[in-house]
């Protein structure tokens, strides 16, 4: 199975999903992301998911018209920007939204935007693993 996960920059949400998404479902899936810009990935994102034991760090931001010739079986938005903006694919895919805060926007002290990161990346940590095993068992 082929999942992409799309945000706008490809550089924080989406990359935390990569993540937990390609973790949770191990080899039952191939997990690509991307974003309808590049943005670099975000060096929190890669802290936050070292916390919890999943290594990011050699990741890359990628435009989604880089996948446009994979069949993909689910496309997940994790923002409204990327939905309103998300290119039409030419497949099967099932799609999915959820509008997850962007921690990459946060403010505040270095700790208090730290504190907002791991929220998102709890939130998004659960709906992965929901995902998976909803729609992957």
């Amino acid at each position: 199975m082929n999942i992409l996960v799309l945000c706008t920059g490809n550089s924080c949400r989406s990359q935390i999903a990569h993540g937990y998404l390609q973790h949770f479902a191990g080899d039952r899936a191939t997990v690509y992301s991307a974003g309808v810009e590049t943005h670099g990935l975000n060096p929190r994102a890669v802290t936050v998911m070292a916390e919890d034991g999943i290594d990011i760090a050699q990741h890359t931001s990628n435009h989604v018209d880089e996948y446009q010739h994979v069949d993909f079986d689910f496309v997940i938005t994790v923002c409204d920007n990327a939905r309103e903006r998300c290119p039409y694919f030419p497949s099967t895919a099932q799609t999915f939204h959820y509008n997850f805060p962007d921690p990459a926007k946060a403010t505040g002290t270095p700790d208090e935007i730290m504190d907002q990161f791991r929220a998102v990346r709890d939130q998004i940590k659960q709906y992965s693993r929901q995902f998976v095993n909803e729609y992957m068992s």
